[in-house]
C-alpha cells in the first residue's frame, strides 16, 4: 500500500508539472519577426528603448519560470498524503482551465475598440499586433468580438474587409477585451510611439479604449485538437 501511495503521489506531481508547463506556454503568442534592415537604421536612442523593452520582457519570462518552479516545490512539500495530492491537483486543474480558455472569466482590464476610418480599414495585422502588446503587458484573457483568443486561435483575412477569428466571420468594429492589471495594459498601448500612436498618427485608423473594473470574457467555443503532440513514454 505504501508503494501504491508513493506511485500516486509521483503521478500527481508529474501531472501538475505538465499542467503548469501548458499554462506557461499559452501565455505567449508568436510575435512578428523584427525587420533587421529597419533596426539598423534606427537612431541610437530608439535602439536603447527597444533594448530596455526586451530586457523587461525577458525579466517577466524569468519571473514566470521561477513561479512555476516554486509551485512544483510546493506540490512536493504539501503532498503528504493521497488526499492532499488529489485536492491540490484539482485546484491546479481548475486554474489551468481558466488560462486555457475553457471557462468564462471576470476581472479588471481594458477594452479597445478598432474601427475602419474614412481612409483606412482595420486589418488582421492590427489585431495581431494588439494581441501581442496586451499579452506582453500581462493580459490573462483576451477576446475579439467575444471570440476567446487561446493558443490555437487564428486571425485570418477574407474578402470584402471581413476577418476570420477562430474560423468565424467578424467585421468592424472590433471590440478587444483584455483582463489583467489595467494600469499595465493601458500603459502598454498608450506609450509614446506605441500601438495607439501608430494606429492613429501613422495608419490613420480609428482606435479608442476604456479602462474597466469588471470585464467578462466568455470561454473558447472551439476545439483544441492535439494531432502531433503526444505524451513521451519513458524507457
Amino acid at each position: 500500500m505504501i508503494l501504491k501511495g508513493k506511485g500516486i503521489l509521483s503521478i500527481s506531481i508529474g501531472c501538475a508539472a505538465f499542467i503548469l508547463t501548458m499554462v506557461m506556454f499559452t501565455q505567449f503568442k508568436t510575435i512578428e519577426y523584427t525587420d533587421i534592415v529597419a533596426m539598423e537604421t534606427m537612431r541610437e536612442t530608439e535602439l536603447r528603448t527597444k533594448l530596455a523593452e526586451w530586457k523587461e520582457k525577458y525579466a517577466e519570462v524569468e519571473t514566470k519560470l521561477m513561479d512555476t518552479n516554486a509551485k512544483i516545490a510546493e506540490y512536493k512539500s504539501q503532498m503528504s498524503s493521497e488526499q492532499d495530492a488529489t485536492n491540490l491537483l484539482r485546484q491546479e486543474v481548475e486554474e489551468a482551465q481558466k488560462y486555457l480558455g475553457n471557462t468564462d472569466v471576470r476581472g479588471e482590464g481594458i477594452i479597445v475598440t478598432l474601427e475602419d476610418s474614412s481612409k483606412k480599414e482595420i486589418e488582421r495585422l492590427d489585431l495581431i499586433n494588439l494581441i501581442n502588446e496586451l499579452k506582453i503587458a500581462g493580459a490573462e484573457a483576451i477576446s475579439i468580438n467575444d471570440e476567446r483568443i487561446v493558443s490555437v486561435s487564428d486571425v485570418a483575412s477574407i474578402n470584402y474587409g471581413m476577418i476570420l477569428i477562430n474560423g468565424r466571420r467578424t467585421s468592424t468594429p472590433y471590440i478587444v477585451k483584455a483582463i489583467g492589471d489595467r494600469k499595465h495594459l493601458e500603459s502598454a498601448i498608450t506609450i509614446k510611439g506605441g500601438f495607439l500612436d501608430e494606429m492613429r498618427k501613422v495608419e490613420e485608423k480609428t482606435v479608442g479604449y476604456s479602462v474597466e473594473e469588471n470585464i467578462v470574457i466568455t470561454k473558447y467555443q472551439g476545439e483544441m485538437p492535439l494531432e502531433y503532440m503526444k505524451k513521451e513514454e519513458k524507457k
